[in-house]
């Protein structure tokens, strides 16, 4: 009896993990990139993530807002990960890369590069962490001024100065640079 129950938990545990995995991977891996600007170290971070959500499948009873939960989990993971030695190291290789690489781009990396969209998500990932997450939060991934409080523990108030200063920052810095990103 006891082996019936024990592959019924494992069941419902994977199908717990697979709909969230669902409902969160992408958000989460764009929340983890807009702090490492590395995709393949954000992906990391979300399997990490993911990994912290298997292991405390009981007690998700416990956990007030599970949304604010997981953002916070990568937040926290994703400044561990600015924080250690090894990131640094990969960060300033690769930098050194695109020194040496050519400037010229490819006609379809061109077109790509002159998007507003790219534009914007450039001007975003410039910002100081500070502003760059509560504007990530609140218009990327559409949370409340009071799901970021919970995600961030900040005081409102604080948020939506940051939100305001982020907003100001981004619209200086659409100001200065030209349509094609380049600096007027």
């Amino acid at each position: 009896m006891r082996k019936v129950k024990d592959e019924e938990d494992f069941e419902d545990r994977n199908a717990w993990l697979e709909t969230i995995m669902d409902e969160y991977g992408e958000r989460l891996t764009k929340l983890a990139y807009n702090y490492v600007k590395d995709w393949k170290q954000a992906e990391d971070i979300v399997q990490d993530v993911f990994i912290t959500c298997y292991k405390n499948h009981e007690k998700i009873d416990e956990i007030k807002s599970f949304k604010a939960w997981i953002y916070r989990l990568v937040i926290n993971k994703s400044k561990d990960v600015l924080k250690s030695s090894s990131f640094k190291k990969v960060m300033i290789n690769s930098s050194l890369y695109s020194l040496f690489t050519s400037r010229d781009l490819l006609p379809e990396m061109s077109l790509l590069k002159r998007s507003e969209e790219e534009f914007l998500s450039r001007c975003v990932l410039s910002l100081p962490v500070k502003y760059r997450e509560v504007i990530t939060l609140y218009y990327y991934e559409e949370c409340t001024i009071e799901e970021i409080k919970g995600i961030l523990g900040l005081n409102q108030n604080t948020i939506k100065t940051r939100l305001n200063r982020g907003r100001a920052n981004l619209k200086n810095m659409m100001e200065r640079w030209g349509d094609d990103g380049e600096q007027a």
